[in-house]
This record gives structure tokens, sequence and C-alpha cells, in this order.
């Protein structure tokens, strides 16, 4: 258009007016293709900066959820640690009263142990042996001092060492007392008594009802029990291991009463 009222003017201006007028035009397009050319630079860089933005955005987004999972995390972590410590707390003062418990007991047996060693006289020692093992008083009689051989029948000379045995036992009133026999393996050939089985239990139910009936010991607290040739401490194929194995035992235990009562109150780990 503008070409155009060129063109119809250059009749009425002169040559070098409508040089001036070209050049300016031809300026002005270019002015004009440049200024297109940033607004499209521009344009793309804006475009660019909405998606670096969004980007921004999204890591923010991203970032603020990781930290609020931490925190809820670590206060989980917290929270488990606190149970976790609470747990131990409980099961260290558990075990505590167990340790104490076990050592009073452990404390008593000794204190049972000596104070029937020391009611028996030199003689009476050969004949009988007391020991304290893991929590337990065995008391060891031997077969030729309480029986004849081959019969259940008390000796009269065992009764002194039953008597004595006798009020140990019913000092300690919270302790258990089973009564068990023990043979060789010489087979018995009595017609009244089947094998030594029958001969280790009449025995051990012999000493009972002695403890009982002679000595006025709590049948409740007394079990009977023959274990026949099958719990040996020495060999049978000498004299002296089978004189050895001819015993009958008395073994104190504590009550498990206390125990079982502490076992009840274990702390419970599972909630």
């Amino acid at each position: 258009m503008l070409a155009a009222c060129l063109l119809s003017l250059s009749g009425c201006v002169s040559h070098k007016k409508f040089n001036l007028l070209q050049a300016d035009y031809n300026a002005s397009q270019v002015a004009l293709a440049e200024s297109q050319t940033k607004v499209k630079n521009l344009e793309y860089m804006l475009d660019q900066a909405k998606k670096n933005n969004q980007e921004l955005k999204d890591q923010y987004a991203a970032l603020q959820k990781t930290l609020d999972q931490s925190i809820l995390t670590n206060q989980s972590g917290n929270t488990n640690i606190a149970k976790l410590v609470d747990e131990i707390n409980a099961s260290n003062n558990y075990i505590k009263r167990l340790v104490e418990a076990k050592s009073k007991s452990d404390s008593l047996l000794m204190v049972l142990s000596n104070n029937l060693t020391r009611s028996l006289n030199t003689d009476e020692l050969r004949d009988v042996d007391v020991k304290v093992l893991k929590g337990v008083v065995y008391i060891s009689l031997a077969d030729n001092m309480l029986f004849k051989s081959g019969s259940y029948e008390i000796s009269p000379a065992a009764m002194d060492i039953l008597s004595k045995i006798a009020k140990i036992i019913k000092d300690y009133k919270n302790y258990s007392v089973l009564v068990e026999g023990n043979t060789d393996n010489v087979p018995i050939s009595r017609t009244n008594i089947r094998n030594n089985w029958d001969l280790s239990a009449l025995r051990a139910s012999s000493v009972v009802q002695v403890l009982q009936d002679r000595f006025d010991v709590d049948p409740a607290r007394l079990t009977a029990g023959g274990r026949g040739e099958y719990n040996p401490i020495a060999t049978n194929g000498t004299a002296e291991g089978r004189q050895l194995n001819r015993r009958t035992q008395i073994i104190i235990t504590p009550s498990l009463d206390q125990f079982m009562d502490l076992i009840d109150k274990a702390p419970d780990t599972d909630k």
C-alpha cells in the first residue's frame, strides 16, 4: 500500500525524496521483523519459565510429602522406642524377682542341709549322704542301714535317723518331699515281690509311712516312688557298686507355687 502510494507520488516528488522514503520503509520492515523475533523469543522464554515453575511446584509438593512422612515415621519410632524401653524395664524387674526368689530358696535349702548334717552323729553320717544340687536337697540313705536284704521292712536302727530327717522336714513346711527307692540289677527272688520295680516302690512306701505314722509328717507333702535298677550311680559289675546303687533317697524340693505365681505375673510383651 505504501509502495503504491510512493509510486503514485513519484511523479509528484523528486527522485531523491523517493529514495529516502524507500529507505525509511525498508528500515521499518527490518525493525518490524526484529520486533516479531523478539516477541517470539519472549513467548518461548515465558513458556519455559511456566514449565520450570510447575516443576518447582511439583518438587516442592514431593518434598513436603516426604517431610510429612518423615515426621509421622519419627513420631511412630519414638512411640515404639518408648514401648520397647518399658518392656525391657518390666522384663528386668521380672527377672530380678525370679532371681531373688531363687536365691532365697537356695539359701533356705543350704540352711536345711546344714541343720540336718549337724543333727547327725559321726556313725550316722556314714550311712547318710546329704547334698544340695540344682536347688534340691538329696538325702541318700544306705540300703543296709534301712532294710534287710530283699526286704522292705524298716529296721529299728534306722528310726533315729528318720526321726531327725522328719524334724527337719517338719521345720520347712513349704517344701515337698519325694521318697525314691533304688536297687541294683540283681533279680529279686521273693515270692511276694515280682521284681526290682516292686522292691524299690515298696521300700519308698515304707519310708513314707514311717514319716507319716511315727513322726507326724503331713502326708500331703509326701510322694513315694520306685525307680528299680534303672537309676544307678555306680557300676553293677562290682559288689561295692551294687551296694551304692541300693539306696533310698529323700528329695526335698521348694514349693513351686511361688515360682508359678511369678510365671503367671510375667510381663505381657504382645500388647
